[in-house]
């Protein structure tokens, strides 16, 4: 096999991988997924982290810092990355328990029983009246 079928082989499989919806939904769902990122950010930093600084006396978890001989460790930074994390994580938490409740109402609603057709409905005449015939 040529180094060229090598190349239309492995462009054509990766275009049928891309063309998979799997593949569009997570593209549609990480784009989404960074926009809902800065909406979280803003929470923790514009609304949430402004009450927090009135306990703590800073407007942000970022302005804790302390040395450790010339390094300096900011634990403030990750301290507001983990409650970004959490918030996002409860939201996505939310998103799928409701998602998974709306998926057990449609297993729990019985599928309506099919009308029977009209060769089913001669059939069960016939039936009743041979069985009116035997027993009278």
């Amino acid at each position: 096999m040529s180094a060229k079928e090598k190349t239309r082989g492995f462009l054509a499989e990766f275009r049928k991988f891309i063309a998979r919806g799997n593949v569009m939904d997570l593209a549609v769902g990480v784009i989404i997924g960074g926009a809902f990122k800065t909406i979280v950010d803003s929470l923790t930093n514009d609304i949430l982290m402004p009450f927090v600084g009135l306990f703590i006396g800073e407007s942000t978890f970022a302005a804790l810092s302390f040395q450790l001989g010339d390094a300096t460790i900011a634990l403030g930074s990750f301290v507001q990355a983990v409650v970004n994390f959490l918030i996002m994580a409860f939201v996505i938490f939310l998103l799928v328990k409701g998602l998974n409740s709306l998926h057990r109402k449609k297993e729990e609603a019985p599928a309506p029983a099919p009308k029977p057709s009209a060769e089913e409905l001669l059939l069960t005449e016939i039936r009743d009246l041979l069985k009116e015939r035997s027993n009278g």
